[in-house]
């Protein structure tokens, strides 16, 4: 917690509002030091902001003050671009500032209540195409001895189910169930979700599981883990992913992470023309809010494909 002689010298007729707030932030909703700090920052360039359009405290701040302080950080502060996941973060910092003001009938009202933090840009997914996934697939496999054989079944299980690589290093050969061609996998929470295996994780599974684990287990001491290091170690996450930097580069393959698999696997599906309920289902989503954006990527290569083969498509 700042002094109160430090905040009276920077904040003057605000000070005892942002003391009594950063209090509460620290005792009643026991957040980090480092968090308070940000807030304090975030509500100090605010003061100054108010200050130079003559406001004198926050009980007199009224909604066209407030608009006025997005539009500043909109515009840059003074010329400097702002990211638009700051000028989100100090909105945000306001806003809770003039709540709690407003609860503890330190204000009337609240100017900030129609105020709304920017919109930031969507993340699409990062999906590459389905030949460059065969690309990866075939890459995997290159090499002799039980390493390309774990490679090339852990590729398969990533693209052929969507795993996240956390799910996959986790598995056990009793979670592979070859015979009905299904794989048990523990998303977030340990909720389970059973899937489909196709023919060609099968068959890599099967030949990891008869020709390349066996190697690896017997450096080890007794792991239960279907997908072990060469000391016969569970695999980290951090090794599959070390892996499968070494695949993309014998594939010539650019910005590949166990993600894209996961990402590949969806976009692929609907691609393909599957339901998003049904992805959503297989990707352990609990909304399928999350898994709707991947209907933006293939919708968005759609789009370029029109606008690059359709005699139509030429823009003025």
């Amino acid at each position: 917690m700042p002094k109160n002689s430090d905040q009276n010298s920077t904040f003057g007729d605000f000070a005892r509002d942002i003391h009594q707030y950063l209090a509460h932030l620290s005792v009643e909703r026991s957040l980090s030091a480092n968090t308070i700090a940000a807030y304090r920052r975030d509500i100090g360039h605010y003061v100054s902001h108010l200050k130079a359009r003559r406001v004198r405290n926050f009980a007199d701040v009224s909604e066209e003050d407030a608009a006025s302080f997005v539009d500043y950080l909109r515009s840059g502060r003074g010329g400097k671009a702002m990211a638009t996941s700051s000028v989100a973060r100090m909105v945000t910092s306001i806003r809770r500032l003039h709540e709690f003001l407003l609860l503890e009938g330190r204000t009337a009202s609240d100017p900030t209540a129609q105020v709304r933090p920017p919109k930031q840009g969507e993340r699409l997914p990062k999906a590459i195409t389905i030949a460059q996934m065969n690309a990866l697939i075939d890459a995997a496999s290159v090499g002799e001895g039980p390493i390309p054989l774990r490679d090339l079944a852990l590729v398969e299980i990533l693209y052929g189910t969507g795993a996240r690589v956390s799910e996959a290093v986790r598995l056990t050969p009793d979670d592979v169930d070859l015979d009905s061609a299904t794989i048990k996998l523990f998303g977030k929470g340990r909720k389970e979700r059973i899937l489909p295996l196709g023919r060609y994780a099968i068959e890599a599974i099967e030949q990891y599981l008869v020709r390349g684990r066996p190697e690896l287990a017997a450096k080890g001491s007794g792991n239960p883990y279907l997908f072990l290091n060469k000391r016969g170690n569970p695999l980290s996450r951090q090794s599959a992913w070390t892996a499968i930097q070494e695949i993309a580069q014998r594939a010539k393959i650019d910005d590949v992470s166990p993600h894209t698999f996961r990402h590949s696997f969806a976009t692929h599906l609907l691609q393909g023309g599957a339901d998003v309920r049904i992805v959503q289902e297989m990707l352990g989503h609990s909304s399928v809010t999350t898994t709707q954006i991947y209907t933006k990527v293939t919708t968005q290569t759609i789009r370029e494909m029109y606008a690059s083969s359709h005699p139509r498509a030429v823009h003025r």
